[in-house]
């Protein structure tokens, strides 16, 4: 592992990753996105993705992470990490980290899966949220069908707090993932207003699928068609629906409760 010592803001690496953090095009064009933190960091190798780049500042970090394997380890001065760093407090750590997709085929088969799907989902800052609480319900994959967002962008990293590497995360069509849900008997459960009955009132013990689609249109006809049933969470004020995000937590964890009994 090659290590050397950056100062200058104009240093060309510092500037490279100050555009991933920035553009999303260049994420794509490279393949590449940025984590910052320890622990997240750390999540993400464990998640088996691939580190290029570590940098690390001594006054925050003490140290770079021990266990890693990056192709350059770099040691930054204080202001270079505050001018790279998405986020003011993140331990002195930041890496650039090798994107790698999982597609529905990459998922293994299990007795009686839980999976949330999100149809064309445009904020990172929910989809992070999701994935959190993903994490939190043991739930054994997120799918993301049709993104607007950018699966390595920052607001997500950050807002998924490590979750983005706990939770396996598939990109794909909905046809596609449709297809997937169908294949391996899994109950698709489609989250809408519209000629539906109460969440608690629906059986999650066997392999379910969750499906919700964005908060402005819902989700579309293609997945009102192919569900097995449609589910809503009683609204009891004057709006008629929740944060994504917050819907996601309440139908995950009914899905908890219910299993609950099975793992006695």
């Amino acid at each position: 592992m090659h290590t050397s010592t950056v100062s200058s803001l104009q240093n060309p690496m510092v500037k490279r990753v100050c555009a991933l953090q920035q553009k999303a095009s260049e994420r794509k064009r490279e393949k590449v996105f940025v984590v910052e933190g320890r622990r997240e960091v750390g999540q993400c190798v464990a998640a088996g993705f691939e580190i290029e780049t570590l940098f690390f500042c001594p006054p925050l970090a003490h140290a770079a992470p021990e266990g890693l394997s990056p192709h350059a380890c770099i040691e930054v001065a204080p202001a270079v990490y505050a001018k790279m760093a998405y986020r003011g407090s993140t331990e002195g750590v930041l890496a650039v980290v090798r994107e790698k997709t999982l597609v529905p085929d990459d998922l293994p088969h299990t007795e009686a899966p839980l999976y949330i799907v999100l149809e064309s989902v445009e904020k990172p800052g929910n989809l992070g949220a999701v994935l959190r609480s993903a994490d939190a319900a043991g739930a054994d994959a997120v799918f993301v069908c049709d993104p607007l967002c950018d699966l390595g962008n920052p607001n997500l990293i950050r807002s998924s707090i490590g979750a983005r590497f706990t939770v396996p995360l598939v990109s794909c069509t909905s046809a596609e993932c449709i297809a997937f849900l169908k294949g391996r008997g899994v109950s698709i459960l489609t989250a809408q207003l519209q000629d539906s009955k109460l969440y608690y009132s629906t059986d999650m013990l066997g392999p379910t699928a969750i499906v919700m689609g964005t908060e402005s249109v819902g989700l579309t006809q293609q997945w009102r068609e192919a569900a097995d049933a449609h589910i809503r969470i009683p609204m009891l004020g004057r709006l008629d629906s929740l944060n994504v995000s917050v819907s996601a937590a309440v139908l995950l964890f009914e899905a908890v409760r219910q299993r609950a009994g099975q793992n006695v």
